[in-house]
């Protein structure tokens, strides 16, 4: 079966009739109560089909399985679409809810949480691969004990969690928008880890995509229990194909260069030493650890506002360190803190706003952000090459008389 998510995360709709034979009808999985499963729908559906899909998406919701995009009505009497549907169990461990107040609600912050469409995209690969989740599985293998093959219905199966994460690319300038939040869903790489046994002297972990592009990071960082996961699930979605489908890993902490493996087929337990992965291959930092950094998203850098009050707000990131403390001057002034909206989570990026009395003038805006760890964002420019650019995100904004 092939399930291809669109850009918007949602599989392929087909059109159908209502003539189907009788006889082709939905199957509905053993044991539903307790595996996932991918379910594929047929291509046509007469009402009686219709009813029984209806009653076998009654019994996935009371089985406490997320059932996505099985069937939207058309405009025929009896139905007009069928999706070919994926079904995954809902995390062992859900993401933590998230407070109301994550966004200060300013006319032009873009939201707390990336939708799938709008999320940045950065690949080697010229278009993400069509892949038949029926054959598809990836291995974990190396240097392990135990090297494990897991099937797509099989790494659904297993237990696993569900968090907000923020993820960016190390190519991302100062203000930039190669960066964005999502509720991931997957099988925590730890636990897959302890299956397979990692011998000692293994030192990496490096992704293989099917398209052979490699990604790797130190088997070290996994050792404060962050929650690395193969990721099958995208904001309550099937990840999209140009986001990885049908799996990908998702590292919080670090730049996507030397973690990000999207249409995963192999983790490979190795050493950096021997096996050297694509971007550290030509020259880029093997310490993928993403930097602290600050963005100004409202007002736009050049644009006029009138004087009096103006709302000013943006975000901040440094993953696993999580944001303390925000703060903006004018024209090189002090720093003053700005308002932090409610926490997403140490993974996460956070969002801020602050009134401005503006006089007129063009005037020059600057931001900074410091960790819960006190550590303050680096100031001294640097470009992106080798390991990511550093520098406080500034605009300009011309102030005229009301």
């Amino acid at each position: 079966m092939i399930v291809r998510p669109g850009g918007d995360g949602r599989v392929d709709r087909r059109s159908v009739t209502d003539d189907e034979p009788n006889d082709s009808v939905i199957e509905i999985p053993a044991g539903l109560e307790q595996e996932s499963t991918v379910v594929s729908v047929g291509r046509t559906m007469n009402r009686r089909t219709l009813l029984r899909t209806v009653g076998w998406v009654a019994a996935a919701a009371a089985a406490g399985v997320a059932v996505v995009e099985i069937v939207r009505r058309g405009t025929s009497s009896t139905v007009g679409v069928v999706t070919e549907a994926l079904s995954f169990r809902r995390p062992s461990s859900p993401a933590p809810a998230l407070a109301a107040g994550i966004h200060p609600n300013l006319v032009g912050l873009a939201p707390a949480v990336t939708p799938n469409a709008d999320f940045f995209q950065i690949d080697t690969s010229m278009a993400a691969p069509d892949i038949d989740t029926g054959t598809w599985a990836f291995t974990i293998d190396g240097r392990v004990d135990h090297p494990l093959t897991l099937t797509y219905a099989e790494l659904l199966a297993l237990p696993s969690i569900e968090r907000h994460i923020t993820l960016a690319c190390v190519s991302n300038d100062v203000g930039g928008d190669l960066v964005g939040t999502a509720r991931w869903q997957g099988v925590r790489l730890s636990d897959l880890l302890k299956q397979v046994g990692v011998r000692a002297d293994a030192d990496a972990v490096v992704g293989v995509s099917v398209d052979g592009f490699t990604a790797g990071f130190p088997l070290a960082v996994l050792a404060d229990g962050r929650d690395a996961m193969v990721a099958y699930a995208m904001n309550g979605e099937p990840l999209p194909a140009k986001h990885g489908f049908p799996a990908r890993l998702v590292v919080p902490g670090l730049y996507g260069y030397v973690s990000a493996t999207k249409w995963l087929s192999q983790i490979r337990l190795t050493t950096l030493a021997d096996d050297v992965p694509f971007w550290l291959g030509r020259g880029w930092s093997a310490d993928g650890t993403v930097e602290a950094a600050s963005r100004i998203d409202v007002p736009r850098d050049g644009v006029a506002v009138a004087t009096g009050r103006v709302d000013v707000g943006g975000r901040a990131w440094h993953q696993h360190a999580a944001v303390g403390t925000v703060e903006i001057s004018v024209d090189g002034g002090d720093w003053q803190r700005v308002t932090l909206a409610d926490s997403m989570g140490t993974d996460c990026w956070r969002l801020w706003s602050w009134s401005w009395d503006a006089a007129v003038g063009t005037h020059e805006l600057r931001v900074r952000m410091i960790d819960d760890n006190g550590t303050l964002q680096d100031a001294a420019e640097r470009p992106t090459f080798p390991g990511a650019a550093s520098g406080l995100h500034t605009i300009k904004v011309d102030v005229r008389p009301s």
